[in-house]
């Protein structure tokens, strides 16, 4: 097992399009419930216990070997914004072609036929944590970073945060984000009916609003 692979998969270079995305963080702080770095935090661990959860999940499930198409299926109903799925969608095949570059291999290859619109995000990660001999528990550890790490990057951009603060809600979310990636690692190995479907309403009535919003910063 190789934790460089895991470094390299987690890092805001790898080129998997996650950058241009806020993870809900641009229409919160434009109705104004996220303003400085108390509210970032606050934002971060309430979207890392729902949909980072579930994600993480979904990605510690496939990097356990769980059918890709059966967890896409998972991942679809666990999205009820058409927006979020789309955006799911964009990632994951973004996402498909960086790791079929970086790690080449049949499986990965399989999943672009299957799905040549692009699966959900947190599968292809799972399947290219697996591809790169990684343990669904680092698959895990990769999307709860990703979680909360999108909106930090976004709130700097968005209200000129400090980026020190920035940085300094994220190591202070570090225990929670731990946790995630045990509880998801767990349910993956229990198996794809023992997943969770913790959601976040308000995130994804907000996304639907942001798809139509004329000028936007983020995609999402």
């Amino acid at each position: 097992m190789s934790r460089a692979a895991l470094l390299v998969l987690a890092d805001g270079r790898f080129p998997a399009g996650g950058h241009a995305h806020s993870g809900g963080a641009e229409p919160a702080v434009k109705a104004g419930r996220l303003r400085d770095a108390r509210d970032l935090e606050a934002f971060c661990r309430g979207r890392l216990h729902t949909t980072g959860l579930t994600s993480a999940a979904l990605a510690a499930a496939a990097a356990t070997g769980h059918d890709p198409v059966a967890l896409d299926e998972a991942a679809d109903a666990r999205t009820p914004s058409a927006a979020l799925r789309a955006t799911a969608r964009r990632l994951g095949r973004q996402m498909l072609r960086a790791a079929r570059a970086t790690w080449p291999s049949p499986e990965l290859d399989a999943l672009a036929r299957t799905f040549p619109r692009g699966a959900h995000q947190p599968i292809v990660l799972g399947l290219a944590a697996r591809t790169a001999g990684l343990a669904p528990e680092d698959a895990a550890h990769c999307v709860a970073y990703e979680t909360v790490g999108g909106p930090a990057t976004a709130a700097v951009r968005l209200l000129g945060l400090d980026p020190f603060h920035a940085t300094a809600v994220l190591a202070r979310l570090a225990p929670d984000m731990d946790q995630v990636a045990e509880r998801a690692a767990k349910a993956a190995r229990d198996g794809i009916d023992a997943l969770p479907a913790a959601s976040a309403p308000l995130l994804d009535i907000t996304a639907e609003q942001h798809a139509a919003w004329p000028v936007r910063l983020f995609a999402s």
